[in-house]
This record gives C-alpha cells, structure tokens and sequence, in this order.
C-alpha cells in the first residue's frame, strides 16, 4: 500500500517516509528521499525548516543555572478528579492525589501520553473543573472555599491559552475585539485606555494594528495562537495555563511563537503551567517538568536533568518514543532488527 503522510512533525516524516515532498505557498520547493533530503537539504525553506525543530539533548547541559523560587502562585495538594459514572460507564479516576507548585517567574512542564490527565490539571488549576478531594490554592486562596467574588476578582490573574485558538476566539468578534473582551469584562480604564491597551498588545506578540480588524478565520494559524496569547495577557496575569499551545503550528511558526512567548514570560514574570506532550518543546520553555502517568506523578525535576538522566521507566519510555528527526536513526535500528 502506497501511503500519502501528510504531517509538519519532521520526526515523523524521518522515521516513516522513504520520499518527502517540502510544499510552501502550494508550490514544491523541494523533493528528495528521507535520508539525502535530511543529511543535506537544498532550498533554504528546508533547511529553515529543519533548524526550526526542537529536540531533546543527549546529555545535561553544564551551564543553566537553576532559576530561584519565587512565591508560590499554583499549589496542587494532593487533588484527585474522578468523573462521575453515566450513560452505562462506571465512574473514571482522571487525576489521583497530585501534588504540585508553580512559583512565580517559572515555566512548569506538564508532560505524559493522551489520557493521561494533563488537560484536566489544567482545568483543575484555572476552576473549570472542580476537584472531588484535596486542595487547589491560586495565590494562597483556597478556589473552593472563597466567595464568589473574590473568585472573580481572582480570575483577573489567572489566565489560559487553548491548544486551538480557532475554536478558542469568537468567530463573529474581530481579534482586536476578542483581546480587548477581557479588559471590557472586568471594567478596566476607559475606552480610549482599552484600544491602547490592544495596540499594545498585538506589538508585543509582533502582530501589525492593522489585524486588529480581521476576524479569527482570516487570519493564519500561527496569527491566531499569538491573539490567543496576547487575549490571555491583556489582564496582566500571575498565572497562565498554556494546554498543547503549538501543536497545530507548523515547526517554524511553532519556533517563533515559542520563542515568542519565554520572551514575554521572562519580560512579565508570570508562573506559567505549560502542557505539552511534546518533549521537546517542554524542554526548550520549561524550568521544571511533571512527568505524568494514568493521573499520577511518576517523576518531576529540573528539566535538563529529568530528560538527560530519567529516573523511572515511563519517562524513558516517553522519552525513546519522540520522533527524531533523523533518518540514520531509522536506518540504525533497521540494521539492529536484522
């Protein structure tokens, strides 16, 4: 069977393809196998391409100093989430007695297969969904017991940025209204303040004013995930909760949009909760990483060294399955299965 695999993951294409096509703006700029394309490509939109793909070190790096604990923004205490049995299924346990912090100024990493809970954390943290056991606490207050009120003044500093901002913005709001929305929500300055307050924002995530008027279907997805960020700025947040944020992009718009955002988290010290299950990419935005296994924490660390030096077998198993962007990989260990 002849297969057509269409994918912006290098990693799979170098493990599976034996020819790649490269498209961009619907013309070929380049066709090759796997193995020559990769080990030396021609046009520079591949080699961009491939300089764009993030990947996990081979060994620690000797140089990252560890980043100093700010106050704690997210504390986890050991919370467990179990959906309710309907419709013939028996009750599910999705989460089962975390434990976790987030400090201020730093990037955790919330990794681990599908299923696995990471987005029902996320949800946990922000109060979308509501713990059935343990404590989940945002600056120290405790989600389940304060007012109503002080919950929503709360969520002014809590922010949250969706793996698809297509089906996250309002299609019948221009993205300039969709970021101004929040500041609107919550009464802040005047008008004229708000409108500034936008401006600002699309120059922070390098977006020209003159988007501010178009409408989320117009505009690329790589343009999309940056109003989804600016949107979840506009309030200045302590905290942002960033599920999946790049893993519809392509590789080189994932790569600005990355760097994009440790910009601006270094620029505004906010804690961020980052989830992915692309290593990778963890590694490159994240202080520490949470290693998450069937609603359970299976391992946690500075980054550098829980993906250099795994302690438990699951994380090296989650760590030996990454795509590597490297046909001679392939070749490797076909020579070893012979």
């Amino acid at each position: 069977m002849g297969i057509l695999l269409i994918t912006h993951n290098m990693g799979v294409v170098a493990q599976h393809a034996d020819r790649v096509v490269v498209l961009r703006n619907g013309n070929v700029v380049e066709t090759d196998t796997a193995h020559s394309l990769f080990d030396a490509p021609e046009h520079a939109y591949t080699r961009a391409l491939l300089a764009a793909v993030p990947r996990l070190p081979e060994h620690a790096s000797t140089t990252v100093a560890e980043k100093p604990a700010g106050d704690v923004v997210l504390e986890l205490d050991k919370v467990g989430v179990t959906y309710p049995a309907r419709r013939g299924t028996a009750a599910f346990r999705a989460v089962d007695s975390v434990d976790l912090t987030v400090h201020a100024g730093e990037v955790v990493g919330l990794v681990g297969e599908s299923g696995s809970g990471k987005s029902t954390l996320g949800r946990v943290a922000i109060g979308l969904v509501q713990a059935t056991s343990g404590r989940v606490s945002v600056e120290g207050q405790d989600l389940s017991s304060i007012s109503a009120t002080r919950l929503r003044t709360l969520r002014r500093d809590v922010a949250f940025v969706q793996q698809d901002p297509a089906t996250s913005l309002d299609p019948r709001l221009s993205v300039g209204a969709s970021v101004r929305e929040p500041l609107d929500v919550h009464s802040v300055g005047t008008p004229a303040e708000r409108r500034k307050r936008v401006l600002d924002l699309f120059d922070a995530v390098r977006l020209p004013a003159a988007l501010t008027d178009r409408f989320p279907h117009q505009l690329s997805g790589g343009q999309r995930q940056r109003v989804a960020l600016a949107r979840a700025l506009a309030l200045a947040p302590r905290l942002l909760i960033a599920d999946e944020p790049t893993s519809a992009l392509d590789v080189s718009v994932q790569a600005e949009v990355l760097d994009l955002f440790a910009e601006i988290q270094r620029e505004l010290g906010f804690a961020c909760l980052f989830i992915s299950h692309d290593l990778a990419v963890v590694h490159q935005v994240a202080d520490r990483v949470v290693v998450l296994q069937s609603g359970v924490i299976v391992e946690t660390g500075p980054v550098d060294t829980v993906f250099t030096s795994p302690r438990e077998p699951y994380t090296r198993a989650l760590i030996d399955a990454v795509p590597v962007p490297d046909p001679a990989r392939r070749r490797h260990h076909a020579a070893l299965a012979v």
